[in-house]
Formats: C-alpha cells, structure tokens, sequence
C-alpha cells in the first residue's frame, strides 16, 4: 500500500512540475512576442525602482523593489520589467499545492495548483506587473501558516505567517483584509478560538507589524500621502446607492475566477447554510466569501475593480477543487480546465496581434495599453527638432498621471527632464509629489498634453486643478497637434505647446 502510495504521489507531483513549468515557458514566450506597451501603472512602478525607498505615493514599496531587481538583472525593456509576473504566479500555484495538501490531499492540492494557474484573472495578471502579483504570493503563504498553527506545535508557522503577513502589507494594504478572515474564521469557529492563547499566532502578527513599519515611517515623513490616495481611491462620496456597479463587479468575478469556479463558490456558500461543511472547507470559505462580499458591498457604495477581490480565489480555488474531487465531478473541473487554458491561448493571441485586429462593437481592446511608445516618439521628434535649431527644450512637462509615466519610461535615453506639472498645495500622484516643475526648473518648456485644446486657455475660474498650465508662463506658442494611433481605429489627440517665462501659481 505504501508503495502504490509513493508511486502516485510521485505521478502526482510530476504532472504537477511539467504542467507548471509548460504554463510558465508559455507565459514568457508570450510576453516576448506581446506587442502591447507598458500600461501607465506598469510605467509608473518602473520609475519608482529607480529611486528605492520604503513608500510611494500610491502604494507601499515591494512592487518597485520587484521590479529593480529584476530590471538590475535583465535589462529595462518591457520583458523585463514584466518578467516577475508569471514566475511568482507559478510560485503561488507551488502554495496553493501547499495548502491544499495540508487541508486534504495531495491529489487535491496538485489539482488545484493546476487550477489556480490557469484562472483567467491569472492569465491577464501573467502578462503584466502589478501589485496583486505578489500580494496573491503572501496570502497563499500566510494562508499555509495560519492553517498550519492548528496541526503543528513547531514554529515555522509563526515565522512563514509573519514574513508573509508583513511582506502583503508591502505589497498592498489589500493585505489587511487577512485579518478580517481571521477574525470572521475564529468567530464561526468556537472550536478553534484556541489559537488566540497560542504565543506563535501574536509572534507572527508582530513580525509582520514590524516589516510594515518602515512604510509607515516613510508615510508620516511624506504627509500620510499613500493612506490618503488609498481612502481617495474608496471614493466615499457622492452618491452612496449604485446597485448597477455592484452587479457590474459581482459579474466580474465569473471573469476573474471563471464561469464555472464562480459558480461553483456560489453553490458552495449555499450549501453552508443548511448543511455543516467539513473544517477544511470552512476555513477557505472564511478566507474567500467574506472578501468577496465585502468588495461588493465597497462597489454598491462607490465602486470596485475587478481584481480588488483576487486574494479570495486563493482559498477560493482550493474549495471549489476539493469539492469537486469529494463529489467525483470530474466533468465539471476538466470543462473548467479546458475552458481556462482556452481563455489563456485566446489572450495570448490577443497581446502578440495587438494594434493589427478589432473586436465587433468593441473596437481594439488592447487600445489601452498601445499608442504610448509612439507618443514618446513624437516628443522626442520635438526635442530634436528643438536641439538642431539652437533652441533646445530645458523640461518636458506634463498635465497628467499617465502621460507623465509614459514619457518618463520611452524617453529615459533623454537627458531632457520629465516633469510633472503641480497646481495646488497637495500632489496627486508621486511625479507631483517628487518631480513637480518649480520655479528652478529649466526653460524653455516643451508642454506634452493629452487633455483637448479648449484645456489650455482658461474658461473657468482658477482653482486648484482648474488652474491650467499656460496661466503660469508668459508666452504659450502652439506647437501642434498630432492623432497619434493607439490600436486598429483607435487615436490619441496630443497637443505639443513651447511655454516660456514662468510666473508662478
């Protein structure tokens, strides 16, 4: 018995390996031949690696630290700065294999890495870089620990909960919703509030308080700006009732996890109110379906992207895998595992054709993510213009978040300074808070704008952001205007302007 035991488990783990590593040589053959290009977060995260510190102005720090180090080894290209993405989703499908092993079995935990991997949220996640890739690493991990401090009395759990539970922070305070679960858990779980007396559970909630501390240092030294952007982003304000951004969210989530994952999690959370789960199950429940709930509720009082509840499929996965392997619905998991791999082709395509198809009523849905590369092209096409005349340009300068980003990473071969324009007293983004133009900022200026010509003459009275940027110069000479293609069909307007004597706010 045990040595068919040994030989299935070695089956086992080694479809697991060759399925993880296909999946993964898939992945970065992809973003080798995607032809999107870096989307403004992804731009904006590479600009912080540049200038390591232990907080940003929007989120906490781990995401750039990511990024240099992989940037340090491979280069700063698009590749590169994406590489993390699909390695450190194969290491959180390795977690969930973790998890679902501890809980049930191995079989159940190999087949829910494989799931896990091939979730659609995970298959457009692969092929960028954001913030939600190595958040969904640590709560896999802490997840394994708090699971673990119920079936054994060493301390690794401890020591695995508190560097996971304080590296998530600093990925994204999303994290702390791990907390809440907990909480939720213990509270279901009269049977398991004992954990509250174990000395390894308050060790490894320290540790993790104590990793997060740098970041809450570096936000009292900068006015608390990334808890600030993080409650602006909540957008509590305005109307408080919007039952149709709450059905557009909850639909999304048969994007995120998949039709038939969704479903499935549905049909669970029914059953658990008239039947009693097993302890396993309740444990992930607790871990998904409150989160879940709880992002639903945050869109019909404001709204939620979609990925916002991404760390619930964590254990999400592992539930709705080990419910199907207990009721032999075989059928059901390899349909959704043939319509996963479907979707990971299916995109694939799409981000190695992007810029030359359409979608029907659609339009080009890469539109997003293309047409940047070619704006910086346009500016440098200035700047050089500029230079052989014998009037170079001292700044770029721009209005806005995203063209800001852009045009700090497509123009990093340019000794000309990208510059962030900053009206009023608090910053928006972390270009106003660390590169603002001032008054010391070198001119001439070469203005960069996306926003439509009627922005760039006063027609409302100045305030705050109303306050646009050619009140502040003396002289404001239209360059041009250029429809740059940002996909099949689709164009970007940007307005080229030479501003020079500036006056101040």
């Amino acid at each position: 018995m045990d040595e068919r035991a040994d030989r299935s488990s070695g089956f086992y783990l080694r479809v697991l390996v060759g399925v993880l590593c296909a999946l993964l040589a898939a992945r970065i053959a992809a973003l080798a031949v995607n032809r999107t290009d870096l989307f403004f977060d992804e731009a904006q995260y590479w600009f912080w690696s540049l200038e390591p510190a232990f907080g940003y102005y929007s989120k906490p720090p781990l995401i750039a630290w990511i990024i240099g180090a992989s940037t340090a080894v491979c280069g700063a290209s698009e590749f590169c700065i994406r590489l993390p993405s699909p390695i450190l989703h194969t290491a959180t499908a390795l977690a969930v294999c973790v998890l679902g092993t501890r809980l049930y079995d191995l079989r159940t935990g190999v087949l829910a890495a494989i799931a896990f991997a091939l979730l659609p949220g995970v298959s457009v996640s692969s092929a960028l870089i954001s913030t939600d890739v190595p958040l969904l690493l640590c709560w896999a991990l802490a997840l394994v620990a708090f699971a673990a401090l119920f079936t054994t009395s060493a301390w690794w759990p401890a020591l695995l909960l508190g560097l996971a539970f304080g590296l998530g922070l600093n990925a994204k305070y999303a994290m702390a919703w791990f907390l809440v679960c907990c909480g939720l858990y213990l509270a279901a779980t009269p049977a398991r509030r004992g954990v509250l007396k174990d000395a390894r559970l308050w060790v490894g909630l320290a540790l993790g308080i104590v990793c997060i501390l740098p970041n809450l240092a570096w936000n009292q030294a900068n006015s608390f700006a990334t808890f600030s952007h993080t409650a602006d982003n909540a957008k509590w304000e305005g109307s408080l009732l919007n039952p149709g951004k709450a059905l557009e969210f909850f639909g999304s989530q048969f994007g995120v996890f998949g039709p038939l994952y969704f479903a499935g999690l549905l049909v669970i959370a029914g059953r658990a109110r008239t039947v009693r789960l097993p302890e396993a199950d309740r444990l992930l429940l607790a871990f998904c379906l409150p989160l879940v709930a709880i992002i639903t509720v945050q869109a019909f009082v404001s709204r939620a992207h979609p990925n916002w509840a991404a760390p619930a499929y964590v254990a999400g996965v592992v539930l709705v895998v080990a419910t199907l392997v207990r009721d032999v619905s075989w059928g059901w998991l390899k349909a959704s595992y043939g319509l996963h791999a479907a979707i990971l082709a299916l995109f694939v395509f799409a981000t190695s054709m992007a810029g030359l198809y359409t979608v029907p009523l659609l339009g080009d849905p890469m539109a997003r993510t293309l047409g940047w590369r070619a704006i910086a092209d346009a500016t440098r096409a200035e700047l050089d213009r500029a230079r052989a005349a014998g009037t170079p340009y001292g700044t770029v300068l721009t209005d806005d978040r995203s063209i800001t980003a852009e045009l700090s990473y497509y123009l990093r071969d340019q000794s000309t300074p990208v510059l962030a324009w900053r009206s009023g007293s608090r910053p928006h983004d972390h270009f106003e808070l660390t590169r603002p133009f001032t008054a010391a900022s070198r001119q001439p200026v070469l203005l960069v704008s996306l926003r439509q010509p009627i922005d760039l003459k006063r027609t409302t009275p100045v305030t705050s952001r109303a306050k646009f940027v050619t009140d502040a110069f003396e002289t404001s000479e239209p360059i041009g205007q250029r429809m740059i293609p940002a996909g099949r069909g689709e164009t970007r307007r940007v307005t080229f302007l030479a501003l020079t004597g500036y006056k101040g706010l």
